[in-house]
């Protein structure tokens, strides 16, 4: 998968991104990325990207024409008649989950757009743009960070970016629930042992407790959640029992 970054501040993300699991992924040719500098695209000597809003307010506002610039040669770079997605970040976008992220992992190329300042020209939105994301409800200094965010979500969806397989499906988020307590060595630390039943051996056992924690867990702190996730009906029934209890508070 490709990912094309179209920004301010390509070292942000090139320094941000190329680490860990994701560095790894690119050194092994699963993924790519490339932050191109929108600047690189102007026409006039001071590289001005931005100009003040029409009708008035505070601030600036970045120009339509070096964006359309990069993102013509994006398309140039990639060869292909079919035009990619392009996401930008914005507040009033549609919130960014764990199900976007499956979704927009099944695409090949993902162009992402970074404003600045008080916005982009809403002309070149129009004509580029093809998913408006927020990754929550509050406002930040420009559209890098959200990108950052998004495509290393997106990225652990792709096959063969994580080493174990299981991890991407086993994760919170996945059916609904939020993932379940993890322990390791020492087996007693600081007076708190790990649970019997991880000792155990039996992995059925074992399944049963995770799932149940996930929904405890779930319940506590997203309860929103809860009600879109697939159970089977020993889990259901633990599920039940728990909301009558919630009930019966």
């Amino acid at each position: 998968m490709n990912f094309y970054v179209m920004t301010l501040f390509p070292e942000m993300i090139t320094e941000g991104l190329h680490t860990s699991i994701l560095g790894r992924a690119m050194d092994a040719g699963i993924i790519s990325l490339e932050a191109v500098n929108i600047r690189d695209y102007t026409l006039d000597k001071h590289r001005h990207v931005d100009d003040y809003p029409y009708g008035g307010g505070a601030g600036m506002v970045m120009a339509a024409e070096p964006i359309a610039r990069c993102y013509e040669d994006i398309l140039a770079k990639r060869g292909e008649a079919k035009k990619p997605r392009v996401v930008y970040l914005t507040p009033w976008g549609r919130v960014f989950n764990q199900n976007m992220a499956k979704e927009l992992a099944q695409e090949e190329d993902l162009v992402f757009l970074c404003g600045h300042y008080e916005g982009v020209d809403e002309r070149i939105l129009d004509e580029i743009v093809t998913d408006y994301v927020s990754i929550g409800d509050y406002v930040l200094s420009g559209g890098e960070l959200p990108a950052m965010v998004m495509i290393d979500a997106i990225s652990r969806m792709v096959p063969g970016v994580l080493t174990n397989e299981e991890s991407g499906t086993t994760e919170s988020f996945e059916n609904s629930l939020l993932e379940y307590p993890q322990y390791t060595r020492p087996e007693v630390w600081n007076g708190a042992s790990v649970p019997e039943v991880l000792l155990s051996g039996n992995h059925a056992k074992i399944a049963e407790w995770r799932t149940e924690r996930s929904i405890d867990r779930t319940l506590m702190f997203r309860p929103e959640l809860i009600k879109d996730a697939v159970l089977d009906k020993k889990a259901a029934k633990y599920l039940r029992a728990k909301q009558q209890e919630k009930t019966e508070e």
